[in-house]
């Protein structure tokens, strides 16, 4: 495999005065591990929305819908951001992308600090799109990353490896959140209860900043991009979606993406309006951990299981057992529910890297763009959620969750679809084939 040191792809292999100083490259295993450091502070951060919403909504007097838009806000991103940032990838780089995506985040956090001075909701929204934004860049640029970083057919189980550790910061995250945001020592402390963000989200803003110079100074190995892709932008995501497994992958990322979002967003919520025997905020986000901590064990198993097991009937698998935990939750009493919406965090667990994994095998050197095109699909955490608190200002917040699991239902049948379709390509075997039908479609749509 041909290496950039320079980490710039399509150009020479003279160095730069502004390249960064050359030193040995790093295993494939410790890019990992550094990959695995990304996706715990990007958990951890996309996290810190499931504390916002129930705190927002109290602190602005909010309905369930426009509560909602916190999760919008920062989803929206991901349409706006996510195609560019495959873009802006495959031309820098990946440690020049990591290391912006780092940078971006956390003027998004800074600018948690004029917001509460402001005491406006619209613009904690603002700074919820900036910050979002570096997490896109972020995520386009760590997933695609992780593909070109082994074998082909072993992609689903590495990227749902690391992906555990995203999974271990949103386990992590609202439990300490919580502590130092929705204690009620944390209002009273500050004179309003907004102002209790700027203590968690400036100690992140410091640390993204230092993230970025640390990035922005290693040397990582990196497959050299492709000079193929077809003039224009129209041409050129026409060129993707020509690769059906990427066409059905984005409606599939989109629903999951955004009924993991719902229920983790309306929770909180559930837990203390339904007769649970919970009251108050800060004790319900204690039960959101187990939520998140299940979609954590649940990766670290499925990595193995993945290796052992077809990625597309293990899709459909998992989706069922949600499907079935939800609307076994309408009947039941909600002391029962919520512990069916709890496990629904296992059954998460392997959605995100399997559906990236199947959509974008074949894609070759392309695979940044690709990755960019689906992880626009991830705005479904903007648009589900908004639904449900429609739905729920209307039905209320129990029969809300049939949002979620109608978005599951079609989950399922894409699963079934890759098992049934696409067997050769879950072993990786279908790489050259995936190569040449891009390839085809590229000298078509010039």
């Amino acid at each position: 495999m041909l290496v950039d040191r320079t980490n710039a792809p399509g150009r020479t292999d003279l160095p730069s005065p502004n390249d960064a100083p050359m030193s040995p490259l790093p295993s494939a295993n410790r890019v990992l591990a550094m990959l695995a450091a990304l996706f715990f502070a990007m958990g951890l951060i996309t996290s810190l929305n499931d504390i916002l919403v129930p705190h927002f909504k109290a602190a602005f007097d909010l309905t369930y819908r426009d509560a909602a838009l916190i999760q919008s806000s920062f989803f929206a991103a991901y349409f706006v951001v996510s195609y560019p940032a495959g873009q802006y990838t495959a031309r820098v780089g990946y440690r020049r992308a990591l290391a912006s995506s780092l940078w971006l985040a956390g003027l998004g956090c800074a600018l948690f600090f004029p917001a509460a001075a402001l005491t406006s909701y619209p613009c904690f929204l603002a700074a919820l799109f900036v910050l979002a934004s570096g997490i896109t860049l972020l995520q386009v640029a760590v997933n695609a990353y992780v593909e070109t970083l082994g074998s082909r057919g072993a992609a689903a189980s590495r990227l749902t490896l690391v992906q555990a550790f995203n999974s271990l910061g949103t386990t992590v995250g609202p439990p300490l959140a919580a502590l130092w945001i929705l204690a009620p020592q944390a209002a009273s402390a500050t004179g309003h209860a907004v102002d209790s963000v700027r203590g968690p989200y400036g100690l992140i803003a410091a640390v993204l900043a230092i993230g970025g110079v640390v990035l922005w100074r290693l040397t990582l190995p990196e497959q050299r991009a492709s000079h193929a892709s077809p003039r224009g932008l129209l041409g050129n995501v026409r060129s993707l979606l020509a690769h059906r497994p990427l066409r059905y992958g984005i409606v599939a990322l989109f629903l999951y993406v955004g009924a993991e979002v719902s229920i983790g967003s309306f929770l909180i919520v559930y837990l203390t309006q339904t007769g649970t025997g919970i009251v108050d905020h800060a004790h319900a986000s204690r039960y959101l951990a187990l939520y998140w901590g299940g979609a954590m064990v649940g990766r670290f198993a499925g990595a193995w299981l993945l290796r052992k097991v077809s990625p597309g009937r293990m899709l459909s698998l998992c989706a069922i057992y949600n499907l079935a935990l939800i609307l076994a939750s309408l009947a039941l009493p909600a002391s029962c529910s919520m512990w069916l919406l709890l496990a629904c965090g296992l059954g998460n667990a392997i959605m995100f890297p399997t559906i990236f994994s199947l959509s974008v095998g074949g894609l070759g050197a392309r695979v940044s763009e690709g990755g960019g095109l689906i992880c626009m699909a991830i705005v479904g955490g903007a648009v589900l959620p908004y639904l449900q608190g429609a739905l729920a200002d209307s039905v209320g917040i129990v029969l809300s969750f049939l949002v979620p699991a109608l978005a599951y239902g079609y989950i399922a049948g894409f699963g079934a679809w890759c098992a049934r379709t696409m067997p050769e390509s879950e072993s990786g075997t279908d790489h050259d084939a995936g190569e040449n039908a891009l390839a085809q479609a590229d000298v078509r749509n010039r």
